[in-house]
């Protein structure tokens, strides 16, 4: 290994009594929904409901508990898409020394703000965290700083996995651990941390289809870094894992499952309607690969990392969402050029319970009077099988209803 540190059971014990300090008690929550849907018993781990709003700030303090004053004192410096900055900037206010943070540019504006509220000093640089870091080495060496990375640090990693001895504290009984997987900082300190408590509980690390730079690794047998990544989990948008932290993912988690964006969308408005909480996208992993996993009766633990989203995005993927599962779609239908044609349509619709939410009425797509116009409606349903009576509803009625891709 890279460092001459190891992740210990001592360790681990000192982690959590520091953790405790400055941490929220994120007590676990039954899901009906989730439990219902998976066969299982699905309990979420809240780190969104943290301080700062994500796990992050559990890794960042133990890691400035274990520096020397002297270290401390020249000032720290990290790279983050924007959890670990806010957990740096956090941990570094309580012991009254200077943070800076280099942020991806693309970091969403709600994580630059709060990261600045807590008095770091934020620099934006590069499109993705990998570029960020790069700069954020580079200021460290020309300043002084000392540098806190945010998942490749056994310290961090270890003060991650205080999250493991509250699930095993409070569940001793869990069968199925899951755990976002950016760099992989979260992943290694929850699942060395399970297995050094109880080796059965299997430890299943999820990562996002666009950003898989840890199944491309394991796969390979070393750390690769990927040409680039495309996902909206911009917490675990990472090309390269962290090789110090590979060897304890190799061999404490047990199986990689990846995630498509359209499900964590999915996952948002179901989190959203059967919770009421705010998950961001990264965060909603771990219950987005609840389908994936082939087993029953088990009692499982989500741990949700984050809940640092912007309005923005998350009007977004609202949107996205109500499209995905059928609640919003777009229909158009050809109509003669006559009067009472559009209230004869809507009377349709609001029979079978549609509720019409824009129109699109074009009178100049055709010359052909019998056909001339063009309606497009968008419409409001319950789910797929109200989608799917609407359209028939319009097709017995003499109307071809086409669907188009939506826009809201």
């Amino acid at each position: 290994m890279a460092e001459e540190k190891k992740m210990t059971l001592e360790k681990f014990e000192e982690a959590c009594e520091q953790v405790n300090k400055v941490t929220l008690k994120t007590k676990l929550v039954y899901s009906d929904f989730y439990s219902n849907q998976s066969g299982n018993k699905v309990y979420l781990k809240p780190e969104n409901l943290q301080r700062t709003g994500a796990y992050k700030v559990r890794g960042a303090y133990y890691k400035i508990s274990t520096m020397s004053e002297e270290d401390r004192k020249k000032g720290l410096i990290t790279a983050s898409a924007g959890n670990h900055a806010q957990g740096v900037a956090y941990a570094a206010k309580q012991y009254g020394v200077h943070a800076t943070i280099v942020m991806p540019t693309t970091t969403p504006l709600i994580k630059v703000n709060r990261t600045k509220a807590l008095g770091a000093e934020v620099v934006l640089h590069g499109d993705v965290y990998d570029e960020a870091c790069e700069h954020a080495l580079k200021l460290a060496k020309e300043k002084g700083y000392t540098f806190v990375h945010p998942f490749n640090d056994l310290d961090v990693a270890t003060g991650q996995g205080s999250i493991a001895m509250e699930i095993i504290k409070e569940l001793p009984t869990v069968d199925y651990i899951l755990v976002p997987i950016g760099g992989g900082g979260l992943a290694s300190g929850v699942s060395t941390l399970a297995k050094l408590l109880n080796p059965k509980i299997k430890v299943i690390g999820v990562e996002p289809s666009g950003a898989a730079c840890m199944s491309a690794s394991i796969k390979e047998g070393k750390v690769v870094t990927l040409p680039s990544v495309n996902t909206i989990a911009d917490g675990t948008a990472v090309k390269t894992p962290g090789d110090n932290i590979f060897p304890y993912i190799q061999k404490n988690i047990d199986q990689i499952i990846k995630v498509d964006d359209e499900d964590l969308v999915v996952a948002f408005l179901d989190m959203v309607e059967n919770h009421k909480m705010v998950v961001e996208n990264s965060g909603l992993l771990t219950v987005a690969a609840l389908k994936q996993l082939r087993c029953k009766d088990k009692k499982i633990v989500c741990v949700l990392s984050g809940g640092n989203m912007d309005v923005i995005t998350m009007s977004s993927v609202v949107q996205q969402g109500l499209i995905k599962r059928d609640r919003i779609f777009t229909v158009s239908v050809l109509l003669p050029d006559k009067p009472g044609e559009l209230a004869r349509v809507a009377e349709i619709i609001a029979t079978i319970g549609g509720n019409v939410i824009k129109l699109d009425h074009n009178q100049f797509v055709s010359i052909n009077r019998n056909a001339a116009v063009e309606l497009r409606i968008t419409l409001e349903a319950y789910g797929t099988e109200h989608k799917a009576q609407i359209i028939d509803a319009l097709e017995k009625k003499g109307y071809c209803p086409k669907l188009v891709t939506t826009q809201i």
